[in-house]
């Protein structure tokens, strides 16, 4: 899964358009607390900010009972290539 699409949600464009190009930047992953991989987790994505052709897109993920476990942020390069 990658944070870069809902920047690209904010850019209104899709990976798919054909003339798109997205580099991560910059990236960070924090660890709050324990927690079971194998169990189900939601992963919540959203970007904050996104203006010219850069983005910065958040990450949370959270265990089965509702508690923060980790959270992630990325930092990404789009741009639409002109043809």
């Amino acid at each position: 899964m990658t944070l870069l699409d809902s920047i690209f949600n904010a850019h209104r464009v899709k990976w798919n358009d054909g003339n798109i190009m997205g580099a991560s930047l910059d990236h960070a992953m924090w660890f709050h607390r324990p927690f079971r991989a194998d169990e189900w987790m939601l992963y919540d994505q959203f970007s904050p900010s996104a203006s010219g052709a850069r983005g910065l897109a958040e990450g949370r993920i959270f265990t089965h009972d509702g508690q923060l476990a980790v959270s992630v942020v990325q930092e990404g390069l789009v741009r639409v290539i002109a043809r």
